[in-house]
């Protein structure tokens, strides 16, 4: 496969720079494999392509204020700091990439707030972008956790170029989010409502939870064209034993599974037992899926329109068929469907 299999011309008013009045009133585009029909619906429709003993799994990942704007001493220029990864909790260590990178270099410091309270060191250099800080700061781990969370705005990305707005705060986070460490929400889950949820769980569809942190990694462009070259970036993942019990008795059963974005995807195919079930797993995953892929846990998914040559999309070409995926986009593209992180959203069956 290579990376020029999946580029197509994406009309620039298609990406979406808002999400939708109401979550579970976005578009869904309804895609069969197995007859290669497709039909069109609103999300909250989804309910009716389940039943009793079905399963969905969601990836409850929380997605923390990323983005922070301090200024540099002395010159006082104005630099975007993304924070990616903590590395040491103790030593208030973490990964970040700096905008403008040129002007920053190991032993600069950073201001952040308008009071400089909080300070930050650089002290490596790794790649072109990207730079290891020290911050400091007095106070308990606790305090600098609520202060970064304080200074740092919603991470939308970056081909949004509007401000982001306090609706923003709530929208880029699915209504299940629980444990705190993506830098980027699993955008999938972004459309389901409590009022769908709960609908769900009447009807007896099963839910399941497993948390993968979304890094930078999962948008990185893919710049080779031999795509067994391109590495992933490692994202963490925990698939707890409630999660891998309810997955399996489905599987046990011949259910309905269905995961909700390429990022629960990528979490069930890396951590498959040799009789294709779920195992439990905590730790990393760079797992990179693209065609032809064998899917060993889920049979159904759930996920939005995704941008030319991106690894998003390699996914779902894997899954849904390449030449499938082309015709279910071609129709997106004709019928006007907003694209990406807030945008329309596709259930693959």
């Amino acid at each position: 496969m290579k990376l020029s299999d999946f580029n197509y011309d994406l009309p620039k008013n298609l990406l979406a720079e808002f999400p939708s009045e109401n979550r579970d009133e976005s578009r869904l585009m309804v895609i069969e494999r197995k007859t290669q029909k497709i039909e069109h619906y609103q999300f909250k429709d989804l309910i009716n392509f389940f039943e009793d003993e079905d399963v969905l799994i969601l990836n409850n990942t929380k997605v923390f204020p990323a983005r922070l704007y301090g200024n540099k001493e002395k010159t006082g220029a104005r630099i975007e700091v993304f924070l990616l990864r903590e590395l040491n909790k103790e030593q208030r260590l973490w990964d970040v990439l700096v905008d403008p990178a040129r002007k920053i270099r190991i032993g600069n410091k950073l201001y952040f707030g308008d009071d400089d309270s909080l300070v930050a060191e650089v002290i490596d250099n790794t790649t072109s972008r990207g730079r290891t800080l020290r911050f400091l700061f007095d106070g308990t781990y606790e305090q600098f956790r609520l202060k970064l969370n304080g200074l740092g705005e919603t991470p939308l990305p970056k081909y949004i170029k509007r401000e982001p707005t306090p609706e923003d705060k709530e929208r880029y986070q699915t209504i299940y989010a629980k444990n705190e460490g993506a830098v980027a929400a699993p955008t999938a889950g972004l459309h389901f409502s409590r009022h769908l949820l709960k609908k769900m769980e009447i009807k007896g569809v099963n839910i399941a939870e497993i948390t993968l942190h979304v890094g930078l990694g999962t948008f990185n462009p893919v710049e080779v064209e031999d795509l067994s070259k391109h590495k992933m970036d490692s994202e963490e993942l925990i698939i707890d034993q409630k999660a891998v019990e309810i997955v399996n008795e489905s599987i046990r059963k011949k259910k309905r599974i269905c995961a909700v974005g390429t990022t629960v995807m990528r979490g069930l195919e890396s951590s498959v037992s040799s009789i294709n079930t779920l195992n439990t797993y905590r730790g990393w995953t760079h797992k990179f899926i693209f065609p032809p892929h064998d899917f060993a846990i889920a049979n159904s998914m759930v996920t939005n329109f995704h941008t030319p040559k991106s690894t998003l999309l390699m996914m779902v070409s894997a899954f849904a068929g390449k030449d499938l995926t082309k015709k279910a986009y071609d129709e997106a593209i004709k019928e006007k469907y907003k694209f990406y992180s807030y945008g329309d959203a596709m259930l693959i069956l």
